[in-house]
Order: C-alpha cells, then sequence, then structure tokens
C-alpha cells in the first residue's frame, strides 16, 4: 500500500469531472487500498479519486470513530430522499485547515459497486450521508468551497496559494 499525494484547492484538476469505472479488478482494489490508507493517515474520513488526481468514480469513506467501518463507493449514483436542507460544519483534505458551513441534504439513498463489483444500496443520513454528498461533489470536479460566497472562496484561495509558495 502507498500513501497517495492529495491535490489542494485551486488545483485545476481538482474540477476534473471523472469517469465511470468499467471492470473493477486487481488494479482497482489497490488503489482503493491506497485511498484508504491516504485518507486515514491525512486524517480524514472520506477522499474521493480525484482528490489523488485520478479521475475515476471510485469514493473511500469511513466516519467511525475507531476507523473500522470502512465504505467503497464505485460509480456511484445519488438520489435525495428528504428535501429538508441542514447546515454542516464541513472541512475538506483537499483545502486543509478550513471548515466552514455547508448546506445538504439529510437524507439520500446511494446506489454503487463495491471492491467486488457487486451492486449495493445505502440509505444513510447524518454524517455519513453529508460526506457520501461532500465525496461525490469531488467525482463531478465541485468542492465544498463552491457552497460558499465569492469572497470567502477567494480569501481561502488566497490562503492557500500563499501557503503552497511558501513550502517551495
Amino acid at each position: 500500500m502507498a500513501i497517495l499525494t492529495i491535490l489542494e484547492f485551486p488545483d485545476p484538476r481538482l474540477r476534473t469531472v471523472a469517469k465511470p469505472v468499467q471492470v473493477v479488478d486487481g488494479s482497482i482494489r489497490r488503489l482503493i487500498k491506497d485511498m484508504f490508507e491516504t485518507m486515514y493517515d491525512a486524517p480524514g474520513v472520506g477522499l474521493a479519486a480525484t482528490q489523488v488526481n485520478i479521475h475515476q468514480r471510485i469514493v473511500v469513506i469511513d466516519v467511525s470513530d475507531d476507523q473500522n467501518q470502512p465504505l467503497v463507493f464505485i460509480n456511484p449514483e445519488i438520489a435525495v430522499l428528504d428535501d429538508t436542507l441542514r447546515d454542516h460544519d464541513e472541512g475538506c483534505l483537499s483545502v486543509p485547515g478550513f471548515y466552514e458551513q455547508v448546506e445538504r441534504p439529510e437524507h439520500v439513498r446511494v446506489k454503487a459497486l463495491n471492491e467486488h463489483g457487486e451492486a449495493f444500496e445505502l440509505e444513510p443520513d447524518g454524517l455519513t450521508a453529508v460526506c457520501i454528498q461532500h465525496e461525490l461533489d469531488h467525482l463531478n470536479g465541485k468542492l465544498f468551497v463552491d457552497y460558499l460566497s465569492s469572497i470567502k472562496r477567494q480569501r481561502i484561495r488566497r490562503k492557500l496559494e500563499k501557503i503552497h509558495k511558501q513550502a517551495l
């Protein structure tokens, strides 16, 4: 297994729309293991393949305190089951150090393939539902900062660009 490099905002590669996985094989399962290792190391609760510059529709999530409830979503499709929106404090491994309120549906249905290529459905709510929506946004080239005002988004962008320049 390997720890992968996580792209950071405003890297334009984060805006790439991911393509569906055609075959769930050993290379996809290896990537999933690497994504979990990267996510746990960061540490985070979700990671989309887009964030590690692999533009395939793969998401890994584990919102458990003990990192013992890993979920894999390959080619996920989401449907909102309840239009009730709720504010959640969101952060992102691709926007390190920033947390902002984002309004999202509370209850969703997700259809996807697991790491064995088997279809499944899940109807999460709460943090799991928010995390899934956040990670699926990544697969569509969208970041949580896109839900913020342009002033907040630009402030975050400038701060991260300054940090990136200092690191060079």
